[in-house]
């Protein structure tokens, strides 16, 4: 589908658009589950925003005055849609918002009307691809996500069997579609594919379930606080096997919440790490945990990054909402501290998942560590030549 065919708007509405382009603070919305199921994302998210707004009032970053419009969604999607209305109607020239698949998947048609931009943070669902020319992400797609696991548990861990637990949901339906797909292309088995509704209470029928078939491993398709559940429950039944899940599960709350449980499970991510040696990186987690007190998550450095893609996208659009997604457009090989951004021709941004897992507590980025293993091993076999060449100018002397 092209859907980045643009509409005409009508000129009542252009008129009324060109109005909010005057003097004065320029208006950012941010329609975010501040409560509810999804408040363990949205309050990270807000926690960057707001750090990021602070780092870069006053300098050449922001060339305007920044307003952001907070608003809670409660986690209901039906509410962020009209939250995002209302917030367009004040006068924001453009909005964060969408943090969950479901949100961003009732927020674009919104955005659409009002011919503005919708920049989410953190939706994955791959059917959000292409959806509109006004709906952007600074968190890769779970066609990406789900195919990195799959890749990781038949060809390196060599998993054979699988068994599926999924909410009943669009962002954990996305998740795990590609998943088991890829996974069966890879040879491998699905046993069992096992979905709960929204709000299941209690999990232990399908832990159950999950001993009673003995796979491999199981893969978790859920929010974090029914991924830490899950993860919990299967160890204190004393199920061995390898536990896979999403980025869901990298939430500072979840890792917490979850406790030793977490020890030993993966999940992907885009390759941020608080531990992360990068000049840029580091700055923002000084500065983050110098300001709340603990490290960043995942979610809150794609906060972070998606107000400062917005301001990126400001200077070269101006104050315009009519023109912002030529800014968007515009943004080009943007340093943030979740990886290097622009953005594809269906407003996907060029980043790719890493697996990660929690060993003692802390985060660990296997393909970095594969990579320090690499440079090791390298490097002994520079020393070891080097040494084999004095071996030989002596022995000729």
């Amino acid at each position: 589908m092209n859907s980045f065919r643009r509409q005409s708007l009508p000129l009542l509405l252009v008129l009324a658009l060109a109005g909010c382009q005057g003097s004065g603070k320029v208006k950012v919305g941010a329609v975010l589950p501040l409560s509810g199921d999804a408040a363990v994302y949205g309050q990270a998210i807000r926690r960057g925003i707001e750090l990021a707004q602070e780092r870069t009032a006053r300098t050449a970053e922001a060339p305007f005055e920044i307003e952001v419009l907070w608003r809670d969604t409660k986690s209901d999607p039906e509410l962020a849609k009209r939250l995002l209305e209302a917030t367009y109607d004040e006068g924001a020239i453009v909005a964060i918002g969408g943090a969950t698949s479901a949100e961003a998947l009732a927020m674009v048609p919104v955005a659409d009307r009002a011919g503005r931009v919708l920049l989410s943070p953190s939706a994955s669902q791959p059917q959000l691809s292409g959806v509109s020319s006004n709906f952007y992400r600074v968190f890769p797609s779970d066609a990406s996500e789900g195919t990195m696991m799959a890749n990781f548990a038949r060809q390196t861990l060599e998993l054979s069997k699988v068994v599926v637990l999924a909410k009943e949901e669009p962002y954990a339906k996305g998740a795990q579609d590609v998943f088991r797909e890829r996974f069966i292309e890879l040879g491998g088995q699905v046993v069992e594919v096992l979905l709960f509704p929204p709000h299941t209470a209690d999990l232990s029928g399908l832990v159950e379930r999950v001993k009673t078939l003995n796979p491999d491993g199981v893969y978790i398709a859920a929010y974090a606080s029914e991924i830490v559940g899950l993860v919990k429950s299967l160890r204190q039944h004393d199920y061995r096997g390898v536990l896979l899940t999403t980025s869901s599960f990298s939430s500072a709350d979840a890792l917490q919440e979850a406790g030793p449980a977490a020890e030993g499970v993966y999940f992907t991510q885009t390759a941020f790490a608080p531990s992360d040696k990068n000049p840029e990186v580091e700055a923002f987690v000084k500065a983050y945990t110098e300001k709340y007190r603990f490290e960043p998550d995942l979610y809150a450095a794609h906060g972070y990054d998606a107000y400062r893609v917005l301001l990126a996208a400001m200077r070269e659009s101006g104050k315009s909402a009519m023109n912002f997604w030529k800014g968007m457009r515009g943004v080009r090989d943007f340093p943030g501290v979740t990886g290097t951004f622009q953005f594809d021709e269906k407003g996907d941004v060029k980043k790719f998942p890493r697996v990660f897992t929690i060993r003692e507590g802390h985060i660990y980025d296997l393909e970095k560590e594969e990579e320090a293993r690499r440079e090791e091993i390298r490097k002994k076999m520079r020393q070891l030549e080097e040494e084999l060449l004095l071996l030989r100018s002596g022995g000729g002397s």
